[in-house]
């Protein structure tokens, strides 16, 4: 009704305007100061109104970022699995096993276009069946012989410099009296990188995905990071509904490390994750608020093909339910638990990425194509647990939170494992937990923020924070142990600068990963990919908020 009014008045001002502009000219066609004046208080009347529709807001961040990363000694996976797939076709061929290395190159040599013929048309399952004919002492005898020749000795992993550009542009609208929206734009790149797809290299934010598109360097594509409608005070009640692309990135604690208010609603340790879900939300008192959350992870109809394949073959779609509970929230006092369960959860999500091997036989793939990733089979459900009280006491912000996941998997396993588990293991029940905490010191009349955070995971720790903006690797899904320093200063209100340094000890690889058993990365282990067992980043930002 405001709006309205400003704008009716602003209409029956103009004559008046127009015709006392006319009568009151001064000589030599100088305007009148009164005729300026209610000039401007009618565009400023008309631009409010306008703006009052959708209100804009942004930021801006350009960072530098210097990584020093160590690959620890360990047997390539990969290679294994191919050396193992040439030695089942020299058997197949010969009836018997080989003496040597040599004599499988040979023979494929010898007997090529049979080859490519047998590794074109080899399927996982069949693989898998293959290597199930043998007893399990002739399996550790046939990798004993193998492993030699795909050791790869420890190495470095460094990036010196890497420059990324961020922009975010936030709408809010208020269309009617209880009914509110809110979205969000992003774009996030490189600098000197558009192409929006990663060739993959062990890290799960290196699969572009629904969830990652804008917590990862992307692209210079400007992308729906959120976009959801509430209807609020339904009934004249507490309750809420919302629908919509979810604020489910950058929950608390998550936000003090970068000076923001809480972005997210669920907590961020746990779940840090674009998705599209719908949120029933009942306000208890104007210090808790509870909220019943619904997403889905996996479409399986849509674009998978899924009418080519046979009822029995196709997937299931991958559902989220949860429970959020802000149990006191005060200016001084937050407290949240968050729990969830995951159902239906595949072996991956719909992406696109650039492989550099075969996942079934393990041959380096001769050019970087881009591909389609689609999960094949659905391998468990997860249920996760969280809980984190954050406390402004005087000066100081501090937090501690603790978080648990368990697995309940399908007895299935793909090329890349199955829940937990590697590829010819059978998936057992799992439990892992997390525990994080830091503090905050605030000083120069709260421009100037100093803080340091500590995080643990177990080895079969995991949460859904492949969109957290860490660059590296989402630092609240490392098994091992994280420690974050840094330090913040606002040069004036609306220009931030930031200079923070994080150092990760990984003790088990598969960080972030559902598929594939973890390993102890001070052992030699088996890596179907490379992996980080130490990596520190030391980054400085400016950002820009209009």
């Amino acid at each position: 009704m405001r709006k309205l009014t400003a704008l009716l008045l602003a209409l029956a001002l103009l004559p008046g305007a127009a015709a006392l502009a006319q009568s009151t000219e001064p000589e030599g066609n100088k305007p009148d100061p009164k005729v300026e004046e209610l000039a401007k208080r009618i565009q400023k009347l008309e631009r409010d109104a306008a703006l009052d529709r959708v209100q804009f807001s942004g930021d801006f961040r350009f960072e530098a970022h210097s990584v020093d990363a160590t690959i620890p000694n360990h047997f390539d996976g990969m290679a294994l699995q191919n050396q193992v797939v040439n030695t089942l076709f020299y058997a197949m061929g010969t009836g018997q096993f080989p003496q040597s290395p040599t004599a499988v190159g040979d023979f494929i040599r010898t007997n090529y276009s049979d080859y490519l013929y047998f590794t074109q048309n080899l399927t996982f399952e069949q693989l898998q069946q293959a290597i199930g004919q043998f007893p399990p002492a002739a399996q550790q005898q046939l990798y004993a012989a193998l492993l030699p020749g795909v050791y790869k000795p420890g190495y470095e992993a460094d990036n010196r410099i890497m420059y990324t550009n961020r922009l975010r542009l936030r709408m809010e609208a208020q269309p009617a009296k209880n009914l509110t929206f809110s979205g969000r734009l992003s774009m996030y790149k490189v600098w000197g990188d558009s192409t929006g797809v990663q060739v993959f290299n062990g890290q799960p934010t290196s699969l572009n995905i629904d969830g990652t598109t804008v917590g990862v360097p992307n692209s210079d594509i400007l992308r729906v990071e959120r976009a959801y409608f509430s209807w609020n005070k339904i009934g004249g009640s507490n309750l809420y509904l919302s629908i919509g692309r979810r604020p489910s990135t950058e929950g608390a604690p998550l936000t003090l490390r970068n000076d923001e208010a809480r972005g997210g609603t669920p907590l961020g340790a746990l779940i840090n994750y674009q998705f599209d879900g719908i949120t029933v939300g009942y306000g208890i008192s104007d210090k808790s608020t509870v909220r019943l959350c619904y997403g889905l992870g996996y479409e399986s109809g849509f674009g998978s093909g899924d009418i080519l394949k046979l009822p029995q073959d196709r997937l299931k779609d991958t559902h989220f339910l949860g429970l959020n509970w802000d149990l006191l929230d005060t200016e001084n006092t937050f407290v949240q638990v968050t729990v969830a369960r995951a159902f239906g959860v595949a072996d991956g999500f719909n992406g696109l990425v650039v492989l550099p091997n075969d996942p079934v036989t393990g041959a380096a793939v001769g050019a970087p194509i881009v591909m389609r990733f689609t999960p094949s089979t659905n391998i468990g459900d997860l249920d996760l647990g969280s809980i984190v009280a954050i406390r402004k006491q005087g000066p100081f912000d501090v937090f501690a939170s603790f978080s648990y996941n368990h697995s309940d998997p399908e007895l299935v396993t793909t090329p890349f494992g199955g829940f937990f588990s590697d590829p010819f293991e059978t998936p057992e029940p799992q439990t892992g937990t997390m525990w994080y905490v830091g503090a905050r010191y605030r000083f120069n009349e709260e421009k100037t923020k100093i803080g340091v955070e500590f995080n643990h995971g177990s080895e079969y720790w995991m949460n859904f924070a492949v969109a957290e903006d860490d660059i590296l690797s989402p630092k609240t899904a490392a098994r091992g142990d994280v420690f974050e320093a840094y330090l913040t200063h606002r040069i004036n209100p609306k220009l931030i600068f930031k200079a923070a340094w994080i150092k990760y000890a990984y003790d088990y690889s598969g960080s972030g990963w559902q598929v594939g058993a973890p390993k102890k990365l001070d052992a030699s282990p088996i890596l179907g990919m490379p992996t980080y067992d130490d990596a520190s980043k030391f980054s400085v930002a400016l950002t820009a908020r209009f």
